[in-house]
């Protein structure tokens, strides 16, 4: 369990007793006898949107325009420049559920590592949500990273981002508790919609960060070209020497 049900993916398994047909209609007159105990191939056909698992978000995906006013690019043209540079983490398991992170968190932790962020590093944020992946709490689970932390890293230069979350903002149901209060709407994606400004580039659903030391690895992060999609899924890897 990784999404909200009505986007969850579907995958119908074809056997290989069940695809004769297909394979039959490229050699006119085979019989499913003539074939070794009569198997054609094993095939599958999946149904999935372009934000199923782990994946690249795209500036387009946040919104139509980035760096104030220009057209957001979408992911097939996201520089692959951007997808294989040096990785910084940041561990926020501390953070409760639905909390939103701040400038001064991201800087109180980089102080901590004893990190100074370069320009194109790929900054990744350790959740609760990494333990609870899979459970039916996942969407739910983590903190997110407000405007204010996401612009801290935008302009030091970082392009790509990441988190073991469902999101990047906080869970959609702890938001949707705090604008019930408000109304006030700049708190619904709000470190989505800091690509207006900034155009960048977001990883969900990552795993596994806990086993990453706070720095001194690679992030191969390269997503499927899909023209002009808000996303593309991606094998994330980090690289230890």
């Amino acid at each position: 369990m990784s999404d909200p049900v009505p986007y969850n993916p579907k995958i119908t398994y074809f056997k290989h007793k069940d695809t004769f047909a297909q394979m039959s209609s490229f050699f006119p007159g085979l019989a499913q006898s003539d074939l070794p105990d009569g198997e054609a191939w094993a095939i599958e056909k999946v149904e999935l949107i372009t934000h199923n698992g782990t994946h690249l978000d795209a500036p387009y995906h946040f919104h139509s325009t980035m760096d104030h006013g220009e057209q957001a690019i979408t992911i097939d043209e996201v520089p692959l420049d951007w997808c294989f540079r040096p990785g910084v983490k940041l561990d926020f398991r501390h953070f409760d559920d639905g909390y939103v992170a701040n400038a001064e968190d991201v800087e109180k932790e980089l102080a901590r590592i004893g990190h100074e962020l370069q320009s194109l590093d790929i900054v990744v944020v350790n959740t609760r949500a990494g333990a609870a992946y899979g459970d039916d709490d996942y969407v739910d689970a983590g903190c997110g990273m407000g405007y204010e932390a996401t612009m801290y890293l935008l302009e030091r230069g970082v392009r790509v981002t990441g988190t073991d979350a469902w999101s990047w903002d906080a869970p959609f149901s702890h938001t949707a508790e705090r604008y019930a209060i408000s109304k006030d709407a700049s708190l619904i994606w709000e470190g989505h919609k800091a690509g207006r400004h900034i155009g960048y580039c977001h990883l969900e659903k990552l795993h596994n960060l806990e086993a990453l030391p706070s720095h001194g690895f690679m992030i191969a992060c390269f997503p499927v070209k899909i023209k002009a999609a808000s996303a593309g899924w991606t094998r994330a890897v980090a690289i230890l020497n």
